[in-house]
C-alpha cells in the first residue's frame, strides 16, 4: 500500500476502514447491549468507558508519538489492539467485566485517531479545506457499514453485530500499515511547553466549547438507535437515517475548501453549535413527525461535520511544531474523553429518570453553552 498509493490515498483508505466500524459500533452496539439484557444505564456505563479513556490516555500517546516519532507504530498497534479487545467481548459475562474491558481498549487505542488527524492535517497543510476530501472517505465508510449492517440486522440476530464488528476491525488492523511515518520534531525546549498556551482564556473557552459539543452528542450515540425503535421504525430504516446524516456530512467536506476560504472559524463553530440547540430538540420532541427529523438528522451536517474541520482547524493553529501531536490528543481528550464521557453517562441518568424528550433538550443546552462560550472569547 505505501509503495502504489500516495498519503492521502493511504489516509484515506484508513478513515474508511475505521469509520466503518464506527458506522456499525455506533448506530447498532447499544442495540447488541439491550439485546443482553442491559437497562439504559448500564448501556450508557459500558458505552462511556472508551470516552473515559480518552479523558487522559490519547496525551500520553502524543507525548510519545512527539518525542519518537512512533506515529504509524501507536496506530498499528491501537488496531490489533482494538481487534484483540473485540475478540474478548464474546466471553465478557456481566456488566462490570464488560465496562472494564471497554475501559482498557480505550486506554490502549485511543491514542490512535488524533495521529491520524495530525497526519492528515500536516499533509494537505499545502491547501486550506483540503482535509476534508481525504476525511470523507471515513463518511462514505459509515454510510456503507450503516446500511448494510441494517440491512443485515433486519434478516439476522442483533448478536450478529460483535462479528461484524471484528470483521471491520481486522480491514483496520490492514489499512494501518499504510499511516505514514513521521520523524520527531527538533525544535527548541522552549517550543515544547503547553503550559502558556493551555493558560489562555480563549484556549479555555474553546476547549469547553469543544466539550459542550461532545456532551451534546452523548444522548445521540448511546440512545438515538433505541429512541427510533421504540418509535417504531425498522433497523434498516435507522440506518437509512443514520446514513442521511453521513451523507449530508459528505456534502460539507466536498465543499469545506469554500467554507474555510468565506467564512471564519470561529463563525463557522457558532453556526454549528446553533445547530446542536435546534437539532437536538427535533429529535426529542418530533420523532414521529418524519419531515422534521429528516431535518434533524440533516443537521449533522453542521453539528459534526463543520464542528469537527474548524475546530480541528483551530487545534492546528493554536498549537504548533512539538506542540502539534500532543495539541490533538488533548482535544480528543477533553472534548471526546470528558465531554463524551460526561454526555453518555448523564444522558444513561436523564433517560431513565426523565425520558427520552428531556434528555436530548439537556443536549440542545449544552449546544446554546458552546456557542456562547464561542461567542465569548474565541477569535480563530
Amino acid at each position: 500500500m505505501s509503495v502504489s498509493l500516495s498519503v492521502p490515498a493511504r489516509l484515506g483508505a484508513y478513515y474508511f476502514a475505521f469509520f466503518a466500524y464506527i458506522g456499525v459500533l455506533a448506530p447498532y452496539f447499544s442495540l447488541w447491549l439491550a439485546g443482553r439484557g442491559y437497562d439504559a444505564r448500564e448501556i450508557a456505563l459500558v458505552l462511556a468507558m472508551p470516552q473515559v479513556a480518552r479523558a487522559f490516555a490519547p496525551a500520553a500517546w502524543g507525548w510519545i508519538a512527539d518525542h519518537t516519532g512512533w506515529q504509524r507504530g501507536i496506530v498499528i498497534f491501537s488496531a490489533f489492539t482494538l481487534l484483540g479487545g473485540f475478540a474478548c467481548v464474546y466471553a465478557a459475562r456481566g456488566v462490570a467485566e464488560l465496562a472494564a474491558l471497554m475501559l482498557a481498549m480505550g486506554v490502549l487505542t485511543s491514542g490512535a485517531m488524533p495521529l491520524v488527524e495530525s497526519a492528515a492535517l500536516a499533509a494537505t497543510r499545502a491547501r486550506p479545506g483540503s482535509y476534508g476530501p481525504v476525511r470523507l472517505w471515513g463518511s462514505i465508510g459509515f454510510i456503507l457499514a450503516v446500511l448494510g449492517a441494517g440491512a443485515w440486522l433486519d434478516r439476522h440476530d442483533v448478536a450478529t453485530i460483535l462479528d461484524i464488528l471484528v470483521l471491520l476491525v481486522a480491514v483496520v488492523c490492514v489499512t494501518a500499515f499504510g499511516v505514514p511515518r513521521r520523524a520527531p520534531h527538533a525544535g527548541p525546549a522552549a517550543d515544547a511547553r503547553i503550559g502558556p498556551v493551555l493558560a489562555r482564556a480563549d484556549v479555555i473557552a474553546f476547549f469547553g466549547a469543544c466539550m459542550c459539543n461532545a456532551v451534546a452528542h452523548g444522548a445521540l450515540y448511546a440512545f438515538l438507535s433505541i429512541h427510533l425503535e421504540a418509535a417504531g421504525y425498522s433497523k434498516a430504516a435507522i440506518g437509512a437515517l443514520w446514513t442521511l446524516g453521513s451523507a449530508a456530512e459528505i456534502a460539507v467536506f466536498v465543499f469545506l475548501p469554500q467554507l474555510m476560504r468565506r467564512y471564519s472559524l470561529r463563525a463557522l463553530l457558532i453556526a454549528s453549535f446553533a445547530c446542536i440547540a435546534l437539532r437536538f430538540v427535533l429529535i426529542g420532541w418530533a420523532v414521529d413527525v418524519l419531515a422534521l427529523l429528516l431535518f434533524a438528522i440533516l443537521l449533522h451536517a453542521a453539528t459534526f461535520g463543520v464542528f469537527h474541520a474548524a475546530s480541528l482547524a483551530a487545534v492546528h493553529r493554536i498549537f504548533s511544531g512539538r506542540l502539534e501531536a500532543r495539541g490533538q490528543a488533548l482535544y480528543s481528550s477533553l472534548t471526546y474523553g470528558v465531554g463524551g464521557a460526561a454526555g453518555t453517562l448523564i444522558a444513561g441518568w436523564t433517560w431513565d429518570a426523565l425520558g427520552p424528550g428531556p434528555t436530548f433538550t439537556v443536549s440542545a443546552l449544552a449546544g446554546v453553552l458552546g456557542a456562547a462560550l464561542v461567542a465569548w472569547k474565541v477569535r480563530v
